[in-house]
């Protein structure tokens, strides 16, 4: 198919949303970005135009069901929602808008679904994978805070500050925050992924995250095979693209721009 600059993709049931920035995946490389669990297309802001600019490869953005102008998603979500989300809805993306060769870029959610992509599917066009605060198990850490945010959002200001991105605002929350204080949730553990990834990998994470330890980022240097670049961002909670940008796009520019390089794919771009 020919991609617009923003359109819809029927993938199964659903229309989801996305964004087409630079070249096409037919003529040049592209980044895949897979948005955090309360994210959307729109929620990236102007991160996928920036990095667009740094790496010279095409940047493809798209909301999962239930986000963003997506269709919603049937709920309660199973348990297993982001291995469905990477290993049956992804695939389908990938192949519809004709991806070639590039990363899969994901933050929070987003990246346990890059994750268990490249660890289950041994896909020759992901040349890397590129996570912001990934989770790869659950912390009682990271449950406490979902719940401290699932009070605002029902007493507080959160609610329509998301209403902004998303235009069922309650299947988005509701989504996530169901599955993720669920009790049964918490053996929910997808370490094993790692050791399957056959790619470099990249993990920045902001230092005060208020969703996830530090102890991913072991989990990952002491699971992967292939090589763990890392970055931590002082003064950054769990959104580093949007708190520290210029830190995280140095860090995502130079990893994209070291790894499509060596694959002689023409990536020019210098992070600003």
């Amino acid at each position: 198919m020919t991609l617009q600059p923003s359109g819809t993709l029927r993938i199964g049931d659903s229309e989801l949303e996305y964004r087409m920035i630079g070249p096409a995946p037919d003529t040049a490389p592209t980044i895949v970005m897979l948005h955090e669990g309360l994210g959307s297309v729109g929620l990236w802001g102007d991160f996928p135009e920036r990095l667009q600019a740094a790496t010279g490869a095409g940047v493809f953005v798209y909301s999962r069901a239930g986000y963003g102008m997506s269709s919603p998603a049937k709920l309660p979500r199973p348990y297993d929602f982001m291995e469905i989300e990477a290993l049956d809805v992804l695939p389908e993306v990938l192949d519809a808008i004709g991806f070639r060769r590039g990363l899969l870029f994901g933050h929070s959610d987003g990246a346990s679904i890059a994750t268990i992509y490249a660890g289950g599917v041994q896909d020759h066009r992901v040349r890397g994978v590129l996570l912001i605060a990934p989770h790869f198990m659950v912390e009682d850490f990271g449950q406490a805070s979902i719940a401290k945010t699932t009070e605002n959002y029902d007493t507080g200001d959160l609610k329509p500050k998301l209403a902004r991105w998303h235009k069922d605002v309650d299947n988005a929350f509701r989504g996530w925050s169901d599955v993720w204080l669920d009790p049964k949730f918490h053996d929910w553990d997808i370490s094993e992924s790692l050791a399957y990834v056959r790619v470099p990998v990249a993990i920045i994470q902001g230092a005060d995250d208020q969703y996830g330890t530090l102890r991913h980022i072991e989990i990952a240097e002491t699971e992967c095979y292939c090589p763990v670049d890392v970055t931590i961002v002082p003064g950054a909670s769990h959104s580093p693209h949007r708190e520290k940008p210029d830190v995280t796009l140095a860090a995502a520019a130079d990893f994209a721009n070291r790894l499509l390089s060596t694959h002689g794919e023409g990536v020019l771009g210098q992070a600003a």
